[in-house]
């Protein structure tokens, strides 16, 4: 294992000092998350870490692990072993190649550029997630891989809903379609708000129903990485709102389960609203479950057809719609779950799996997402990035016992995150893995980067602090931005 990576994985960034007499002031002089205006224009002034150009950020996560060998960072020239089944193909930037079957991104890297060298020490699941969702390479005292805690790190979607102001009475960062579940019903922890308390995590759109043995894009793309005999029965539905807990609001707490329920709601919460002595929060989650608007928004599956047919008529197209349609409604921070939990983990059946049925449609629904941002104008003021747990290793396995055909192990050492939007110059690449794809042989970059480079994009001072129950301030950021990338 390279030394150079150990210690970057091990040792993230640390604060500067004049950092770290900062957070303590603010901590001491009371102040929060409603100066972060001040800070804001202080910061622009002199010059330290000047804030990104992104209004919004919407954060793909392609929960399993993408391998990078049949992605971002082909190995053609590497044995057999290890280059794997698919060829590269040549995007519109000169020297890039990426896998032939994302072949509408590949005519598209002018808007998007690469990291190839993304690199933390776990290879587990549960893990692997806290680690990439939180962007917190070290794991919190007492994490358990089996449940969430609420001594867990704060997830980048609280941390930046915290730190952002809500627009337009909506959440400021949403997290859909579905929640993080294994097939044997654990919730994957690195989700939520963790130690920063429930009433911070991030709003939570279901939309799609937990199902076990039943991955991906359905219904177009639904597959079993076992590929056991097992019907899908998912309907895509939404909206499905989860309103954060502790509002102290029992007639609305909970899983709205449909339209209909929502519309017959509404005149009740609106009459509830006007008799009793709520607090903002409270007033902004009624104004969202009864707001027609938000309901149109998110009733992506009855959209135009031009869009179902761009973005696809399957889970990833109408997520990433549903995304697009609450960024252009003022949500900062829109994570998405790009299939379920683990629907990236190709372990066995890998290559047939990824060329029919994850490739297809994130290729599509992410170049559609482009197009429309770029259309609008937005793209500059919106921040899109694309990552995994973790990636894959870099010599093919056969599990006989599990699967049919050969796959790829878990590998936190390499993984390439894709970056769009918000200032990134297109076309360009970061980093490098070795020439086997195993480990970063240039410019290695941590969780640790990968979260500070959103909060970055969003305005949020690297001085940037939240508070716990005894107003202790913790600092939000625990990297640099990677560099280059702008």
């Amino acid at each position: 294992m390279s030394q150079n990576w150990q210690h970057v994985a091990a040792h993230p960034p640390a604060l500067t000092r004049r950092q770290s007499l900062q957070i303590g002031a603010i901590g001491l002089l009371g102040l929060g998350m409603n100066h972060l205006q001040g800070l804001r224009q202080a910061h622009a002034a002199d010059g330290v870490l000047p804030m990104g150009k992104a209004k919004s950020c919407i954060f793909i996560f392609l929960s399993g692990g993408l391998a990078q060998h049949e992605s971002f960072d082909m190995k053609p020239h590497a044995p057999d072993d290890v280059r794997g089944e698919f060829r590269p193909i040549a995007t519109k930037t000169p020297g890039l190649q990426i896998c032939e079957h994302l072949p509408m991104l590949a005519q598209r890297s002018e808007s998007w550029s690469l990291c190839r060298s993304l690199t933390h020490g776990s290879n587990e699941h549960s893990a692997a997630h806290h680690i990439m969702l939180t962007g917190r390479t070290q794991l919190p005292p007492g994490f358990s891989p089996n449940q969430p805690s609420r001594t867990d790190y704060p997830s980048i979607a609280a941390l930046a809903g915290h730190a952002t102001r809500p627009k337009n009475n909506l959440p400021p960062a949403v997290v859909l379609p579905e929640r993080l579940i294994h097939t044997s019903g654990r919730v994957i922890p690195g989700q939520d708000a963790g130690e920063m308390g429930p009433n911070r995590d991030p709003w939570m759109i279901q939309a799609s129903p937990f199902q076990t043995a039943a991955y991906g894009a359905y219904p177009e793309f639904s597959f079993d990485h076992q590929q056991r005999d097992k019907k899908d029965e998912r309907l895509f539905q939404a909206p499905q709102l989860n309103l954060p807990e502790g509002l102290g609001m029992k007639q609305v707490q909970g899983r709205l389960q449909l339209l209909e329920t929502l519309r017959h709601q509404r005149q009740t919460l609106t009459r509830f609203a006007e008799t009793e002595q709520f607090d903002r929060l409270r007033q902004d989650a009624i104004s969202l479950l009864t707001d027609p608007e938000i309901h149109q928004t998110l009733d992506v599956t009855n959209a135009d057809e031009r869009d179902l047919e761009r973005y696809g008529r399957n889970a990833f197209g109408w997520s990433l719609l549903m995304a697009r349609r609450l960024v252009a409604s003022g949500v900062n921070l829109v994570q998405v779950n790009l299939g379920n939990d683990e629907s990236w983990d190709t372990h066995g059946n890998a290559f047939p799996h990824l060329k029919d049925k994850l490739l297809p449609p994130t290729d599509r629904a992410v170049s559609a997402l482009l197009d429309d941002l770029q259309a609008s104008g937005q793209l500059d003021e919106t921040l899109v990035v694309m990552a995994s747990e973790f990636g894959r290793t870099p010599k093919i396995s056969h599990l006989e016992k599990h699967y049919r055909l050969p796959g790829r192990d878990h590998w936190g050492a390499s993984q390439s995150v894709w970056f769009a939007g918000g200032g990134v110059q297109g076309g360009n690449v970061i980093g490098a893995t070795d020439t086997i794809g195993a480990y970063p042989s240039q410019q290695p970059v941590t969780p640790e980067n990968f979260a500070a480079t959103i909060y970055h994009a969003l305005g949020i001072p690297s001085t940037a602090v939240w508070h716990d129950a005894q107003d202790r301030p913790h600092p939000i950021y625990h990297g640099t931005p990677i560099v280059g990338l702008c």
